[in-house]
């Protein structure tokens, strides 16, 4: 049963985040081994894109295999080994089918329980929270786990100098419970939207490369997460100088100075770590986060403000109050370490 609400009403149950965890691809590919490529100088891609270097999967590692060590490492976080749902946002799954979803749960051992894919592109994160946060409020499920897992250079051309450099590789997972609205961590309203009139603007075609139209993606990523973070906000009942740290997808450095100017927003509040990990699609906002909070950058009782946009074309963004939550993370500088904080 929910809560009875002040006014004698129910009040609904909320998905309250309590596990945070990471994993990034194997292999270091810094600027200079694709500059070559490219034949443009090494400091080419970093001033357009705010990329030093990215993790990539070798050929041998799977988006169920980064997907499982992201889940178990959100797990360890949330001091439980259990999910009664497992939403995994991919654009790249292992199969055509079945979903990556169910391999990772069984390989956590969560047997029987209902696990699916949900493709959104760089926008995965807050479509999967959505849905998670519907098992919550109708008492489907008690806990979800909650993955974002891409291997975008899969499908990109090493030749394309729109592309070539973007996309680094990689997993993070959340664990939300059944909570209470308001209470830290609890997800806010989530503003969703889509326009598929612009869907050529960024697509991979069956069997070919990713095509990209950057200048097209740029203006429509810079409006839309603008537009949907304003909404989120007010939704959430905060203006936008409430705000203590703004986390949008990590896609390109001038988007992200351009929304946040948008906003109104200050360096100071904004959370960026694409320079080390490149634009890992609907992980990436969930990697900002963990780095942050390893490094102290984001503490409990912050005010976060989430953002995000992607092929289809589609947006998404809520907020939370940051909580008191351990995070299980590898750091951009290390490969397969796990470092704690809370």
């Amino acid at each position: 049963m929910s809560a009875p609400a002040a006014d004698g009403g129910l009040r609904p149950h909320a998905a309250v985040l309590c596990g945070l965890g990471t994993a990034q691809a194997e292999l270091l590919v810094p600027n200079a081994e694709i500059s070559a490529r490219l034949g443009v100088g090494d400091d080419w891609i970093l001033t357009r894109t705010g990329i030093a270097e990215r993790r990539r999967a070798g050929a041998d590692t799977s988006t169920a295999d980064l997907a499982v060590r992201a889940a178990a490492a959100a797990l360890k976080s949330s001091g439980t080994d259990t999910a009664d749902v497992v939403i995994l946002a991919t654009a790249t799954p292992d199969h055509r089918m079945p979903g990556t979803a169910p391999e990772v749960a069984a390989r956590l051992g969560l047997h029987g329980v209902a696990a699916f894919d949900v493709a959104a592109a760089c926008t995965g994160l807050p479509y999967a929270l959505q849905v998670a946060k519907g098992f919550i409020a109708d008492g489907a499920a008690q806990r979800a786990l909650v993955i974002a897992v891409d291997r975008l250079s899969h499908l990109t051309d090493p030749d394309d100098r729109t592309t070539a450099a973007l996309f680094g590789d990689g997993a993070a997972a959340l664990v939300v419970r059944r909570g209470q609205v308001g209470e830290p961590g609890a997800v806010g309203p989530v503003i969703l939207g889509s326009d598929g009139r612009h869907a050529d603007t960024l697509v991979v075609p069956h069997g070919q490369f990713m095509r990209m139209r950057g200048r097209e993606v740029f203006q429509h990523a810079v409006t839309r997460m603008s537009q949907a973070a304003e909404q989120a906000a007010a939704a959430a009942g905060w203006s936008l100088g409430d705000v203590d740290r703004f986390v949008p997808h990590q896609a390109n450095s001038r988007i992200t100075e351009a929304v946040a100017r948008r906003l109104h927003l200050d360096g100071g509040r904004v959370l960026e770590n694409i320079a080390h990990l490149g634009n890992t699609s609907a992980a990436s906002i969930p990697f900002a986060l963990a780095h942050a909070a390893c490094d102290g950058a984001l503490r409990p009782g912050h005010r976060v403000l989430l953002a995000a946009f992607g092929a289809g074309l589609t947006w998404g963004a809520t907020t939370l109050t940051w909580p008191d939550v351990p995070c299980v993370a590898d750091r951009p500088d290390s490969s397969h370490r796990l470092e704690a904080a809370r």
